[in-house]
């Protein structure tokens, strides 16, 4: 997997558009009517604030303290980039909060502390106890990290979890016991060395002396050597508690012989004679970031029994933190827990090893592009795989549950693992799993319209994002200067730009344009003008010839226009059987909506053909079509002629014999709304519909727009199916973003 190359200019485009930062509050109660306010603030506020006062539990009952975690550093060890100070570890916080939200749906707020003086930090946290369920300390410096932690958890009511140390040890452990399951050994028995006694290093030590790692087995080191009992030199508390009688004195020496070695310090720590001296079957984490101790390359070159983990994403069995602290946090909420205490860690340790022996979903496999499988090279899940949500937050509340350390058990786990279920998010595992198809695919992307800076900004994403070559249709001189005034003039010379007037290949396109036209009323000087001059025309020609595999285009301008160029040369309209298909995300639901492109009033026997087209785009993306034919109407009632074609549809569907779920006519919360489904216990809809068919283009294009400018989802499409090569067409309101998802769906081939 090739490691994706961000430019300062994409990282600060990100955290300024759409607009500053990376999350925002949105209220979760109706707050329109003076009623609703009356309810929500003075007088109605008035009730829920009594009841808690007389009894604190109710707080996790009316507020939303029982989902809400603080994010709270002072920044004084932010990510590899050292002390920031609170100010400058902001955007780090910011985005710890929302990696809770998608991965474990926990609500979270950064907070940044601006002082450094331990006493000072302890006492703000401790005065915030009331408002939040748990405290998720990042990025303090050690030693002050274990006063601050230790005094906290002592002291709080509620969880308090430093995730620098205790996400990465509970990770560690999950590798390990599957390393060691693998090559036939026992924690109790293993020889471990650590090389760093920072924050990260110590909490993996202590985490599996907890599961059985004994104390004479684990040497550690630091920047001076082995910490051994009687040394004085760099030495505090927390390493003293972890001094061995050894005569060992360097990383070297004490290498000789291990069985695991669990790295924290920095880049080249490790040498392959090091590694070479190692027990057999050795286990090698080399967990420094953004360079691991030894690459997993030098290590197996000297040692191919050697099993190897680092914490980075371009190789196998990455140690990610994200795999733990949003599931131990959702557990522990779930249960009103005291705190995260060790058994509540290893069971969560547990039961990720437990997930990576268990056969990998397709989605997980389609997602990363390969085939994944328990052995050497896949020790840890997946930071994407969609059983972390209902399976690691049960085994974290059971564990909190046996210990003591719950205020409110949970009666129905049955009920609790189907509850987590429902949390999770699909929408962002099928753009992932897109996204990793077109890394696969690799495909040569025309970008018709090299004159707008979005679409130049969507070509470099490309490129740089490892999908495949970028080709921009335009002037070299203009894109140049685009590029220049976007502030990406380093990509000058990364993308390959066409232009018609020195392309090779003019006079055969329009000889192939001429053999489509000449009997549509275009002469050979039309031609011409079309092929040398219309971007969306000359790139549908490079498409046909195979001077590129997909094409994206109609940023700039009206689809209707943009579809009728690239008609020129291509056979996508509706007599052709074409159709456009829009993909609604939002709020964790993913609703297709056709035809949004091509058809302007079709018949019953084109809603068919739209309906086909929509479930094999709905099946490109991972989904089980569910079709539902829409209209102001439901089975019939009330009756209109407008609605009839509406009715008709689902006929020519069974007639057809085609192998998805369909009905119809019905209006859409019918459609959409399990509930509503129960009234018509008849209908062959096993759920809520994930595609909708609309009775013409006009009513496709209000429910879309009316959805992204009212409803705020995201919008993608729409998708043109039913033509013979990869052709994507933008809205002339598409973002860069919206135009690199296009791209990747092109590359995908999913129309």
């Amino acid at each position: 997997m090739s490691k994706t190359k961000i430019t300062d200019e994409e990282a600060l485009a990100f955290h300024l558009e759409p607009t500053p930062g990376k999350f925002e509050i949105s209220a979760t109660v109706p707050m329109t009517t003076q009623r609703d306010l009356s309810l929500a603030y003075s007088p109605g506020v008035a009730v829920p604030c009594l009841a808690i006062a007389e009894n604190p539990a109710l707080a996790y009952d009316y507020t939303n303290k029982g989902n809400l975690v603080a994010v709270i550093t002072n920044g004084t060890a932010v990510l590899g980039l050292g002390n920031l100070g609170a100010l400058g570890s902001k955007p780090v916080m910011e985005g710890k909060a929302v990696l809770f939200k998608r991965f474990a749906d926990v609500n979270s707020i950064d907070i940044e502390l601006d002082t450094e003086d331990p006493e000072a930090f302890i006492n703000a946290v401790k005065l915030m106890e009331p408002t939040f369920g748990g405290i998720n300390l990042e990025d303090i410096k050690a030693p002050e990290c274990f006063i601050i932690e230790q005094r906290l958890k002592e002291e709080m009511d509620i969880p308090v979890f430093h995730d620098d140390q205790h996400g990465t040890a509970v990770i560690c452990a999950a590798g390990l016991i599957n390393a060691l399951h693998i090559s036939g050994k026992k924690i109790e028995d293993v020889r471990i060395v650590l090389n760093g006694a920072g924050a990260a290093g110590i909490a993996c030590i202590e985490l599996l002396k907890s599961m059985g790692a004994q104390h004479a087995n684990c040497i550690i080191c630091d920047t001076k050597g082995v910490i051994y009992q009687g040394r004085s030199a760099g030495m505090n508390q927390w390493k003293s508690a972890h001094a061995v009688p050894t005569d060992l004195r360097t990383l070297e020496e004490a290498m000789n012989g291990a069985d695991v070695f669990l790295g924290v310090s920095a880049k080249g720590a490790v040498t392959q004679d090091m590694v070479r001296a190692m027990a057999p079957n050795p286990v090698i984490f080399a967990m420094a970031n953004p360079d691991p101790e030894i690459t997993p390359e030098e290590a197996h070159e000297v040692r191919e029994d050697a099993i190897v983990a680092t914490g980075r994403s371009d190789y196998p069995n990455q140690v990610n933190n994200v795999l733990g602290f949003p599931y131990l946090f959702r557990g522990a909420l779930d249960i009103h827990a005291r705190a995260i205490n060790d058994e509540m860690k290893i069971a969560c340790a547990h039961a990720l090893a437990a997930l990576a022996r268990e056969d990998v979903p397709d989605e997980v496999a389609l997602a990363y592009g390969k085939s994944l499988s328990f052995g050497r090279d896949y020790i840890i899940p997946t930071p994407f795989d969609p059983r972390l949500i209902h399976r690691i937050p049960v085994a974290v509340a059971k564990a909190g549950m046996d210990t003591g350390a719950a205020r409110r058990p949970i009666i129905d786990m049955e009920a609790y693992e189907l509850n987590l279920k429902g949390r999770m998010d699909p929408t962002a595992s099928i753009l992932r799993g897109l996204n990793a198809r077109a890394r696969t695919a690799q495909s040569q992307m025309i970008f018709a319209e090299g004159d707008d800076p979005r679409v130049l900004r969507a070509a470099v994403t490309y490129q740089r994002s490892g999908f495949g070559k970028a080709l921009v249709v335009g002037r070299a001189d203009d894109v140049k200067q685009k590029l220049e005034e976007a502030g990406l003039a380093d990509a000058v010379s990364e993308l390959e730009v066409i232009n018609a007037a020195n392309t090779p290949h003019l006079e055969t396109y329009k000889d192939f344009l001429y053999s489509r036209l000449q009997r549509k009323g275009f002469d050979l000087k039309d031609v011409h003008r079309l092929a040398a001059r219309d971007r969306h025309v000359f790139s549908a020609l490079m498409l046909a010839h195979g001077h590129g595999d997909g094409l994206v285009t109609g940023a700039t301008r009206k689809s209707a226009h943009v579809l009728a160029q690239v008609n020129h040369v291509f056979d996508a309209d509706a007599a052709h059987g074409a159709a456009g298909v829009t993909a609604l995300l939002h709020k964790g639901r993913i609703v297709l909506i056709g035809d949004t492109l091509v058809h302007e009033w079709p018949d019953e026997n084109d809603l068919a053909n739209i309906a086909e087209r929509a479930a094999g785009v709905a099946r490109h993306m991972g989904l089980d079509p569910r079709v539902a034919f829409v209209s102001f109407s439901t089975f019939g009632y009330p009756v209109s002629e407008r609605a009839e074609k509406m009715y008709l549809a689902p006929a020519v569907l069974e007639q057809r014999g085609v192998s998805f779920e369909y009905e119809g006519e019905m209006t859409v919360d019918v459609a959409l709304n399990a509930t509503a489904q129960e009234a018509y216990p008849f209908s062959r809809l096993t759920g809520p519909a994930n595609i909708l068919i609309v009775p013409a283009r006009h009513s496709a294009s209000i429910s879309v727009k009316l959805m992204q400018e009212m409803g705020g989802a995201t919008v993608v499409g729409p998708i043109l199916s039913g033509v013979d090569k990869p052709i994507q067409i933008c809205s002339t309101t598409s973002t860069a973003n919206d135009i690199l998802n296009m791209a990747v769906l092109a590359a995908c081939d999913i129309g």
